[in-house]
């Protein structure tokens, strides 16, 4: 567990540099010096912009939330790419192939498209349940009975029934100015803008996603002996499954509902770990959620200031530094059981 906990000194340290990292730059101890003024500025409605200086109201409405929302959707992707990599014992899967991001952008943009929401905060919980649906549904696909599931069929139907979703997002998107508007600020995957609402609607969901995750470790451990081998050990697979996917679909679809598709994290996260502390999830998982969400500061940050004054979507920046890695990955290794 010490590599856990070296990990969540680096999350605490650019945690406390994201606060500072912007438009423009701040120094360290100037930002924290403000963080008390900055979460009493957005816990207290009595107090107005005019009652605090500029970068108090810089941190609360804008660095803080983003700050908390970066780390709880890398934690959530990180540790819902160890569960899905552990059911599957494919090293290359990520919550993706489940059709989470599919799932997600449809619930999205259908929401949109019927004016039933008009902020991020009103994506997270339609975002969620399409997650959930398209999750019992690839489920059924996959098993031709109860029992019948396995991580091919189920990695199958996940392909399919994603591309029918994304061929009725682009419909939908085509199909009106207001949505597309609307959906390339989303579906870049970015932080920008969000503010506290987004990080009440969606902190819930994935600590309650997280909490489950560490309590399928021993399961997955055993898993990876082979699904005969766990089941004569007395493992209900089906179950331990059943409760993985419901667990990538909350962890997953709370991330991609606040932050938009974000590519790769849950692919790097386990492999970062698996490579510094072995192979028992035990350690992965956790260890996972937090490498998750360094990746995901990391990425946030680069992206403000990359362009400055204006700032690159952080889904581009995980994708111009995740595809060398997926492709190396790909070239060292053959795609077999973990």
């Amino acid at each position: 567990m010490l590599v856990v906990l070296l990990l969540i000194v680096v999350l605490a340290g650019s945690a406390l540099m994201s606060l500072t990292v912007g438009s423009r730059v701040n120094s360290l101890g100037g930002a924290l010096h403000r963080v008390p003024g900055a979460l009493e500025y957005l816990l207290d409605p009595a107090i107005t912009p005019g009652d605090v200086d500029e970068l108090t109201v810089l941190i609360g409405t804008y660095r803080l939330p983003r700050t908390i929302l970066a780390v709880l959707c890398g934690a959530g992707l990180g540790a819902a790419g160890a569960i899905i990599q552990g059911h599957t014992r494919n090293p290359l899967a990520d919550p993706g192939i489940l059709g989470i991001n599919a799932g997600a952008a449809a619930a999205v943009v259908t929401v949109i498209g019927t004016g039933l929401a008009t902020s991020a905060s009103g994506y997270v919980y339609p975002a969620m349940a399409g997650c959930a649906v398209v999750t019992i549904l690839i489920f059924l696909l996959s098993s031709g009975g109860p029992t019948a599931a396995n991580p091919v069929t189920v990695i199958l139907a996940g392909v399919a029934v994603s591309a029918l979703l994304m061929a009725y997002v682009h419909l939908m998107v085509l199909s009106s100015d207001m949505v597309l508007d609307q959906m390339r600020l989303w579906a870049t995957g970015s932080l920008a803008g969000r503010r506290m609402d987004v990080v009440t609607a969606t902190a819930p969901v994935i600590c309650v996603g997280l909490v489950l995750a560490l309590t399928q470790a021993p399961g997955l451990n055993l898993i990876a002996l082979g699904t005969t081998t766990a089941a004569s050990l007395g493992l209900p697979v089906t179950r331990v499954r059943v409760l993985g996917l419901a667990t990538v679909s909350m962890l997953g679809g709370a991330a991609t509902a606040a932050a938009g598709p974000l590519s790769f994290v849950g692919l790097a996260a386990p492999h970062i770990m698996r490579t510094l502390a072995g192979p028992d999830y035990r350690r992965i998982i956790p260890g996972s959620a937090v490498a998750g969400a360094i990746l995901t500061l990391w990425a946030d940050m680069a992206g403000r200031v990359m362009a400055r004054p204006d700032e690159m979507a952080m889904g581009i920046v995980l994708a111009l530094v995740g595809v060398p890695v997926f492709i190396m990955l790909v070239r060292r290794r053959t795609v077999v059981g973990l």
